[in-house]
């Protein structure tokens, strides 16, 4: 069976699901041969955990998204975040390589979308939309298209995750509160790095201004 080669933009957390997914040989058919980060020594980081295993492959960690481009890996897996994934998605793709990406809130901008959808066609390679915390999403797309659904999509969130937010104020240190609602597009507008799961599922449905979101806060 072929071996597909990764690279991956962005080497936080999620990221190093995927390089211990590799190390367990959880993905025998692919091979990790590039990383980039904003902050070069994360990429290094996350190259050496490669480098130094007994998996006999190599990993290039880049300077640039440039320089990971001319690694022509057949996919790029994005776990960056949505301005990230702007910036990337239509270079990589002209580049010959598909993307898997977390970071579904750029989408909410629908001339972007159209846009990464006929680059994709043009190039013939694909965009994988990572699933996340929600599975079932050709069972939502099946519902949806067979008749007239209604989705929400309602989460609690803890403090430190609201701090540096337009919604966040010294009450909620005490009381829980309902700090917004709306449509999916108008909370990813938001919450451009935290509701990515809820534009997913807009997708896989109702559409961006049909699924309604509810954001909770607990003390």
């Amino acid at each position: 069976m072929k071996t597909h080669t990764l690279a991956i933009v962005g080497c936080g957390k999620l990221a190093k699901i995927v390089v211990e997914a590799l190390l367990k040989d959880l993905l025998p058919n692919y091979k990790l041969i590039g990383s980039y980060s904003r902050t070069f020594e994360k990429a290094k980081d996350l190259a050496n955990q490669i480098n130094n295993s007994e998996k006999g492959s190599s990993c290039t960690p880049c300077k640039s998204l440039d320089e990971l481009f001319a690694l022509k890996p057949d996919y790029i897996v994005e776990t960056a975040s949505p301005a990230a994934f702007t910036e990337m998605a239509i270079p990589a793709l002209k580049n010959g390589s598909s993307i898997v990406t977390l970071s579904i809130g750029a989408f909410a901008d629908t001339h972007f979308y159209k846009k990464v959808q006929q680059t994709a066609l043009e190039n013939n390679v694909r965009v994988h939309l990572a699933s996340g915390a929600i599975g079932g999403f050709d069972i939502m797309r099946t519902v949806a298209l067979m008749e007239e659904s209604t989705v929400t999509f309602r989460t609690e969130k803890g403090l430190n995750s609201l701090k540096n937010t337009e919604v966040y104020k010294d009450s909620l240190q005490t009381e829980k509160s309902e700090v917004f609602k709306g449509n999916a597009k108008e909370a990813i507008a938001l919450f451009p790095t935290r509701v990515n799961v809820a534009v997913a599922a807009a997708l896989a449905s109702v559409g961006l201004e049909n699924l309604k979101v509810s954001k909770n806060s607990t003390p």
